[in-house]
C-alpha cells in the first residue's frame, strides 16, 4: 500500500527529529578500548551519583551545571518511592528535560519504574513530548553500550513502546482513557503530566475543572494502591484558574522557580545570563513575561481598561514638576519593580512625562533621578519625592555618596502622609482622571519599555491581583503632591480689591 505523502509541517518535524537523533549519536561516543572491568568500575561510580550519570549520558543537555533547585528536587524524587512532585518552573529552566533524565535514571539504574504514562493536553502533544525519550533509547550510544539495546521489535511506536530492559512508556492526551495500562504484571508506577494546560482551556474554568476531575478519577487511580509511584507535573502557572494550580493541593512538594529569584537575579545564571533575560523580556509584554517567566498570570484589570497617550507641553509651561519614586521593598518575596515617574500638571490634566519602571538595583534607581535632572535641566523646578517609610539611612547614604561622586545631590523629600489602602487610593484618585482622559502618558515615549511597563501595570491592576503595582502607586503619589502644591500656590495668591477713586465719576 502506498503511504500518503507527508504534509510540509510533518516533513519539517521529521527532519528536525532526524537531526536531533544524529546529534545524540555524535555526542555520546564511547571508548572502544575500555575493558569490561574498567566499564564496571565506571558504571558503578556513575550510578552512585545521579548528577554525574546525567552529565555522562546526556552531554548535549548538561552543558552547564544543574542549579540548586534541580538538585533539591532530584534528591526528593530519588529518595521517595511514593512521591507527587510539581515543577512550577519558568520557561528556560528545563522542566521537561530534567524530568526525562530523572525518569530514565530510575528506569535503567535502580529499575524502579516499569510502567510510565506521559500525559499532555492532547495526544499529539504527548507524542511530541515522548519522542525525546524514544530517540535517546534508540540513538544514545552510551546507554546502548552500558545497558544494552532498548528497542523491542513489535513494541516500538511513536505513541507507545516497551524496552528490552523491561520498562514501557505510553503517550496519552488529557481525557483519553488510561484504564488497563499495564506492562506485564506491572501497573502504572510513574505518571508524567507535562504541558497540561492551554491558553484556550484556561479561559473556561469549567473545562479546567473537568480536566482536574479526569486526573483525579481516571489517571491517578491507574497506580497501585499498595505499590510505589512517582507523579511529576511539569507546568508553570499560566492562568489564575489552571490545572496545575488545582493540583497543588495534591502534591507532596511544589517547587516554584521563576526566571529570576527573589533578589531579582537569574535563578540559573550558569545558563541564563542577566543580559539574556533582559533581551527576552524586552521583546514581550509585562503580562506575557509574568505568565511565562514568573508564575504570575495576570489578566486585564478591572480598574483601568486602557490608558491615554498624548502630546506633552514644553517643560517650562508646567510651572513645576514632581518626580515620585516607589523604590519597592528590598526583601519583598514578590520582587517588586522600582518605579520613578516625572509628572506635570497642565490645566486640569496630569502628564506622565518620563517613566522608569524595572526590577533593578538601588544604584540604577538613583541614576534615574540624575537622568531626569539632566532631561529637565533648568527649564522648570522639580520636586523629588519618595515614600517616607522607604527613606532610611541606607538609602539616603546611597543617594548622598552618588551625589558626592557627581558633584550634585538629588534633594529627596519624604511623602509623610498617612496613606489609605493602596488599591483604594489609586482607584479613587487616578481612575476618574484616566476615564476622562486627564491622565496622559507621553506619546513620544510609547516605544520606551519603561513607559510600556508603566501602562501594563495600570491595565493589570485589580483588587486581589498579584500583578505589580509600583508604577500606579508612584503615579498616585505624584498626582497627589501636584494637587497639594498647586492648591497651596493658588491659596498664596492674594486678590486685592482696588480702592475706589472718589475723583472719578
Amino acid at each position: 500500500m502506498i503511504k500518503p505523502a507527508l504534509k510540509p509541517i510533518d516533513k519539517r518535524a521529521l527532519i528536525d527529529w532526524e537531526s536531533f537523533a544524529s546529534n545524540i549519536r555524535q555526542t555520546t561516543f564511547i571508548d572502544l578500548n575500555e575493558t569490561p572491568a574498567q566499564q564496571a568500575i565506571r558504571l558503578k561510580s556513575l550510578e552512585a551519583d545521579p548528577v554525574k550519570w546525567f552529565e555522562y549520558y546526556f552531554t548535549e543537555y548538561c552543558k552547564v551545571k544543574l542549579a540548586r533547585f534541580h538538585r533539591r528536587v532530584l534528591k526528593r524524587l530519588i529518595a521517595n518511592k511514593r512521591w507527587f512532585q510539581i515543577l512550577m518552573w519558568a520557561r528556560e529552566l528545563a522542566k521537561s528535560t530534567f524530568t526525562m533524565m530523572v525518569v530514565l535514571y530510575l528506569a535503567l539504574v535502580p529499575k524502579e519504574l516499569k510502567n510510565i504514562l506521559l500525559v499532555s493536553n492532547s495526544q499529539d502533544n504527548a507524542v511530541r513530548l515522548l519522542t525525546p525519550y524514544r530517540l535517546q533509547l534508540e540513538n544514545n550510544q552510551r546507554i546502548i553500550h552500558d545497558y544494552g539495546l532498548q528497542e523491542k521489535v513489535g513494541s516500538w511506536t511513536d505513541s507507545e513502546f516497551t524496552t528490552l530492559s523491561g520498562f514501557s512508556m505510553r503517550a496519552l492526551g488529557a481525557g483519553q482513557s488510561p484504564r488497563g495500562t499495564r506492562n506485564g504484571a506491572s501497573r502504572v508506577d510513574c505518571i508524567i503530566i507535562d504541558d497540561i494546560d492551554t491558553d484556550e482551556e484556561c479561559r473556561n474554568p469549567r473545562r479546567i475543572k473537568e480536566k482536574f476531575k479526569w486526573i483525579q478519577e481516571a489517571l491517578i487511580p491507574t497506580v497501585s494502591v499498595s505499590g510505589d509511584y512517582r507523579v511529576i507535573v511539569c507546568n508553570n502557572k499560566i492562568a489564575k484558574v489552571c490545572t496545575v494550580s488545582m493540583l497543588e493541593k495534591l502534591a507532596h512538594d511544589v517547587s516554584i522557580v521563576n526566571i529570576r529569584d527573589e533578589n531579582g537575579k537569574s535563578s540559573w545564571p550558569e545558563k541564563n545570563s542577566e543580559e539574556d533575560i533582559n533581551d527576552m523580556l524586552r521583546m514581550i509584554s509585562y503580562a506575557s513575561a509574568q505568565k511565562e517567566y514568573f508564575n504570575n498570570p495576570i489578566s486585564e484589570g478591572t480598574i483601568f481598561k486602557e490608558m491615554t497617550y498624548g502630546e506633552m507641553r514644553p517643560l517650562n509651561e508646567y510651572g513645576f514638576l514632581v518626580c515620585y519614586t516607589d523604590p519597592s521593598f528590598k526583601s519583598s518575596s514578590k520582587n517588586d519593580f522600582k518605579a520613578t515617574l516625572l509628572i506635570g500638571k497642565w490645566r486640569d490634566e496630569f502628564h506622565i512625562i518620563k517613566a522608569f519602571v524595572e526590577q533593578t538595583t538601588t544604584a540604577a534607581m538613583i541614576d534615574w533621578h540624575y537622568q531626569i535632572s539632566g532631561f529637565v535641566g533648568d527649564k522648570v523646578p522639580v520636586y523629588y519625592f519618595m515614600e517616607a517609610n522607604f527613606i532610611q539611612d541606607e538609602l539616603l547614604q546611597a543617594f548622598y555618596k552618588e551625589g558626592i561622586k557627581r558633584g550634585k545631590v538629588i534633594p529627596i523629600s519624604g511623602d509623610t502622609r498617612k496613606k489609605p489602602e493602596k488599591i483604594v487610593r489609586i482607584e479613587v484618585l487616578l481612575e476618574p482622571l484616566n476615564r476622562n482622559g486627564k491622565l496622559i502618558l507621553n506619546k513620544a515615549e510609547i516605544n520606551n519599555p519603561h513607559m510600556q511597563r508603566c501602562e501594563e501595570q495600570f491595565i493589570s491592576l485589580e483588587p486581589g491581583s498579584s500583578a505589580h503595582d509600583d508604577a500606579p502607586d508612584a503615579a498616585e503619589g505624584g498626582v497627589y503632591i501636584l494637587n497639594q502644591k498647586h492648591s497651596t500656590h493658588a491659596s498664596s495668591i492674594k486678590i486685592v480689591k482696588r480702592a475706589t477713586n472718589s475723583k472719578r465719576v
